[in-house]
């Protein structure tokens, strides 16, 4: 196994970095300040070719290795926050009202920079390494992954196999977390708007009632899936905004409906497509009532790769031994846009234990400070792995 000694002064490091990214989160392209901090550390590790500005303030670096030749892996984090309050009562909680970082970006971003440092300094490994440090994870299309990927990075610096790496409360802190295949779900959108005929609401038999009408909607929406699906496929639809009328004597002319699908088979996507709509239809117009349908495909399955998948489970097991590592993890249906760099380049994500902690998207929510030595720790266990001398 690898020792973590060596990575003890780096924690202390990274966890100061962490802080201070912390207190000043900023939202999906608008990274300016955090591409400033991450750049000028970069640069400070002694790394010469860094390109920025990419999908707008995405950063890519390059390490050579001492070994001379080979190929070039790329390590990504994603550095942007969430419009949340925070309530987490940290002494580092954000100084931006409205801003926090919730799922942990300030945590990927300071162990890719403590990697990077590491990297830079002992260089044990042939070939390079390219740092990928990306927007606008958070927000739907066109997303950082996919912005960067589209704005060529793969091409660009030669990048044969892709990597990342996200935390995971409630697994155990030095643990981790991986599977080969699909780790984590697809996400599309929706939004149904149910057309009526409105009118005062103590004459409910003069209208055609869209509020009626949309609840009966979202309840046969659930049978979709316990009714139309293979139990053994996963399938979730999830109505999250209902929007109705503003007064207590007003039935509205419409209703807004939107919600969120997530699956692991690409196939499921094109059902809930077309099931949705047709549920909503024939539900509306037995009342009398249309709709209007719209659905927006956004991230893809988060598909893991099987050589890739292996080389991480030894690189994780030489940090942590193979008993720390969980190769047949559970599945998030959670979406990740990391997903698109893994349909330009094989590659896998891998779950870093986050220990107890709120959930993601929580605001009390806080990235755990003694987990970050083990996520250096991965990245350059990985390194040295697939890029051994």
């Amino acid at each position: 196994m690898k020792s973590l000694e060596a990575f003890g002064g780096l924690q202390r490091e990274a966890t100061e970095w962490r802080h201070y990214l912390h207190e000043n989160p900023e939202l999906d392209y608008r990274l300016h300040n955090t591409a400033k901090f991450v750049t000028e550390k970069l640069a400070s590790f002694g790394i010469n070719h860094i390109e920025t500005g990419i999908a707008e303030t995405g950063i890519v670096a390059l390490i050579q290795g001492e070994g001379g030749d080979g190929p070039t892996i790329g390590l990504r984090a994603d550095m942007d926050a969430l419009p949340i309050v925070e309530a987490s009562d940290k002494p580092w909680s954000s100084k931006i009202p409205g801003r926090m970082h919730a799922c942990g970006h300030d945590g990927h971003t300071a162990m890719l920079l403590g990697a990077a440092k590491h990297l830079a300094s002992t260089r044990k490994f042939k070939g390079s390494v390219a740092l990928i440090f990306q927007p606008a994870e958070e927000i739907e299309l066109p997303s950082g992954g996919l912005k960067m990927v589209q704005e060529g990075i793969m091409d660009r610096f030669s990048i044969s196999q892709v990597f990342g790496m996200h935390n995971k409360p409630g697994m155990e802190i030095g643990t981790f977390g991986i599977c080969d295949g699909p780790i984590m779900g697809s996400q599309d959108d929706f939004d149904i708007i149910v057309k009526g005929r409105g009118g005062h609401a103590a004459s409910p038999h003069r209208t055609v009632d869209p509020v009626v009408i949309a609840a009966q909607i979202i309840v046969g929406l659930q049978s979709l899936v316990s009714r139309k699906i293979d139990p053994m496929e996963s399938l979730v639809i999830s109505v999250t905004k209902l929007k109705a009328a503003e007064a207590y004597n007003v039935i509205p002319d419409h209703v807004e409906i939107a919600g969120t699908v997530r699956t692991l088979a690409p196939a499921l996507r094109d059902f809930a497509e077309r099931e949705i709509l047709a549920s909503a239809q024939g539900i509306a117009r037995g009342f009398g009532a249309d709709v209007e349908f719209k659905y927006r495909r956004s991230v893809p399955v988060t598909f893991n790769h099987t050589e890739e998948t292996n080389l991480s489970v030894t690189a994780a097991g030489n940090l942590v031994g193979a008993a720390s590592v969980d190769d047949k993890v559970g599945i998030s249906m959670g979406a990740e846009d990391f997903a698109y760099m893994l349909e330009a380049r094989p590659g896998a994500m891998i779950f870093l234990g986050n220990g107890t902690s709120p959930s993601l998207h929580n605001p009390a929510y806080d990235f755990n400070d003694e987990a970050l030595s083990y996520g250096i720790g991965y990245w350059v266990s990985l390194v040295e792995t697939v890029l051994r001398l």
